[in-house]
């Protein structure tokens, strides 16, 4: 299988700063998206160092220990988080996180928060993570669908990020690589302007060069309220 992606971060149109920080590691086969939580100070930290505890993965690694050095990640980050938050006397300091991993025909992926991956195959689009937030809830519930939660009030309330809370849970999913998946890793900032028809209308058809931007013009064009970071990965 060939791997090919197209990744892109941009503030928006009404934050004056970036909270959100991506990586792609193609050698590695390793891409991660961090949001860094409005409205707290340091959401920018936060973020950045998730991200540079994944940089910090050995690129030698055998695709378990790889596994095992990725979710590891999260935790040292968590750690950093919170005692920088003690440091400098704010009492809520975090980010969420997305992160996958390609290997032997296989992917696996591990989140905190509401940064989610989708999947695109056969013409369907499957939600693979599973916001942890107070709506997801409801939607777990049947009281809402995913799309109609974007649009709730408390659509932002998040139940779990790294560097809050003293323990850290996170999730994982993995499963089979089809030829002609694509995959994509996002923040809310782009998910609260696109439904599920939207985002499968967007990533259907349209090259790996140019999606990335066809996304970001979606969220851009809806508002633009908070930073938009996409990652798309085709496998081939």
């Amino acid at each position: 299988m060939i791997i090919r992606y197209n990744a892109l971060t941009n503030v928006g149109k009404v934050r004056k700063l970036n909270e959100d920080s991506i990586v792609a590691l193609p050698d590695q086969n390793i891409w991660a998206v961090s949001d860094g939580m409005g409205g707290h100070a340091g959401g920018d930290f936060a973020s950045q160092t998730v991200i540079e505890q994944i940089m910090m993965v050995p690129s030698d690694l055998n695709a378990r220990d790889a596994m095992v050095s990725v979710r590891n990640s999260f935790f040292e980050a968590h750690t950093i988080i919170k005692n920088e938050a003690d440091k400098i006397g704010v009492s809520t300091m975090g980010a969420t996180i997305v992160a996958m991993l390609i290997a032997d025909s296989h992917f696996v992926a591990f989140w905190a928060g509401d940064s989610r991956l989708y999947r695109v195959r056969d013409g369907y689009i499957d939600m693979l993570t599973s916001d942890h937030s107070v709506v997801a809830e409801l939607v777990h519930l049947g009281e809402l669908t995913w799309d109609e939660a974007e649009k709730h009030p408390q659509s932002n309330a998040i139940t779990r990020a790294v560097g809050v809370g003293d323990e850290l849970e996170v999730d994982k999913v993995r499963g089979e690589l089809e030829t002609g998946d694509r995959y994509l890793l996002c923040s809310d900032g782009l998910t609260k302007y696109a439904t599920f028809d939207i985002l499968l209308s967007a990533m259907t058809g349209t090259p790996i060069e140019t999606v990335s931007e066809k996304l970001l013009t979606i969220a851009l064009d809806g508002g633009g309220a908070d930073n938009i970071s996409i990652i798309v990965i085709d496998v081939i």
